[in-house]
């Protein structure tokens, strides 16, 4: 089917503009003339007619180019597979065409190249690694910033900020007060129905009472205390942070002389070293009452007997194995979740990007530290 006959414009004998088939290769394309904005008109029609038939390219017969007609030479050269130099494009107009061709965001992409599966592992377990080491430094230089800036305070306790800490103990200690008991209890519950399910086979249905008592006085304690505040406080302390430095209420507090860490950090931290260990205290109770219950209702222990044996079992140096885990795990869920909200920028997206990575985090440190800590204490006989 012929091409559509487009005439191109003449100025006293010579082409404006034209594109035309080679007079040897039909699939070559010849480019000539003054690519510019008064000729496109005529110039894109020809551009639909030949492009997809066009092999290759000859653009070293223009005389002119502008941004428009830059565009259409790029439709071209996307046909035929070349580059401006390759299609023989002026080195003058060669720099505009590639800026139009940045614009248009329609460069051609390298193939992929072919990574084996097992390179690909690697390459991830690789950047893993490198993020992690990455977070532990800031980490741990977020935690020296800080303790410079407790011991400033210390030193000066005007500096304190009082009711901030208060209404932060409120939040994060009094209103999880409910949930903690609700789920301590059925926790309890559940751990002396598996143990009884499992000892009631060696008639040995007695010390149930054993089983939940060093769980919950031992670990289970301040572990549900940490995971509820991590999942919940750590998100509150990132998203409360955050929403402030996108309001440049951060910037605000700098201009005024004051210190971020000690106008925001250290009420957070402080509440969380107060609170954590009552909360943990609380856990310990509601598990215990839920492995009560369960003991008198279902397996015919009688309180006195559930009493009696309790306190044979609990011991003070169990119950500090696990209320020495608690500040610990206050400093960093505090710390991992103030220290998210600080590195906030940009939009309300990166506040929830942070505020989630702000949760795994502090629940991923909550539970390798506590393992570390279980290991190293029966290590030592504790």
């Amino acid at each position: 089917m012929p091409s559509p006959d487009v005439t191109p414009p003449s100025q006293g004998g010579q082409v404006a503009a034209e594109l035309v088939p080679g007079a040897e290769d039909g699939g070559t394309l010849s480019a000539r003339g003054e690519w510019v904005l008064d000729n496109v008109e005529q110039l894109n029609a020809r551009v639909d007619a030949l492009a997809s038939g066009a092999g290759k390219l000859d653009a070293s017969g223009i005389t002119r180019l502008d941004a428009s007609g830059a565009l259409l030479l790029e439709r071209l050269l996307c046909h035929t597979g070349q580059d401006a130099a390759g299609a023989g494009l002026s080195g003058q107009w060669r720099v505009l065409f590639e800026a139009v061709d940045t614009a248009c965001d329609d460069t051609r992409a390298p193939a992929p190249v072919y990574e084996p599966p097992w390179r690909q592992i690697l390459g991830r377990i690789g950047r893993a690694t490198v993020e992690v080491a990455q977070s532990t430094r800031e980490l741990l230089g977020f935690l020296g910033i800080t303790v410079h800036r407790l011991g400033r305070t210390v030193l000066q306790p005007r500096r304190f900020r009082f009711t901030s800490t208060v209404h932060h103990m409120e939040a994060t200690g009094l209103d999880a007060v409910p949930l903690l008991i609700l789920l301590s209890s059925l926790v309890g519950a559940v751990v002396a129905y598996l143990g009884a399910t499992v000892l009631r086979d060696f008639g040995a249905e007695l010390f149930v009472i054993d089983l939940v008592t060093f769980a919950f006085v031992r670990e289970f304690g301040v572990l549900l205390a940490a995971i509820l505040l991590a999942g919940r406080t750590s998100s509150a302390f990132c998203a409360q942070i955050g929403m402030m430095k996108l309001r440049e209420e951060i910037d605000a507090i700098r201009t005024l002389g004051l210190d971020e860490i000690e106008v925001l950090v250290l009420p957070r931290l402080v509440a969380l070293l107060i609170t954590l260990p009552l909360l943990a205290f609380i856990a310990t109770l509601s598990g215990l009452f839920g492995g009560f219950v369960v003991s008198v209702v279902s397996l015919d222990i009688t309180p006195s007997m559930f009493l009696d044996r309790l306190e044979q079992t609990i011991t003070l140096r169990h119950y500090l194995v696990g209320m020495i885990k608690a500040p610990i795990f206050a400093v960093v869920i505090a710390l991992i979740g103030c220290m998210e909200g600080l590195r906030v920028s940009g939009t309300a997206q990166s506040v929830g990007e942070h505020t989630t990575t702000a949760v795994v985090r502090s629940l991923t440190m909550v539970i390798i530290l506590d393992a570390i800590a279980a290991i190293f204490f029966m290590e030592i006989g504790w």
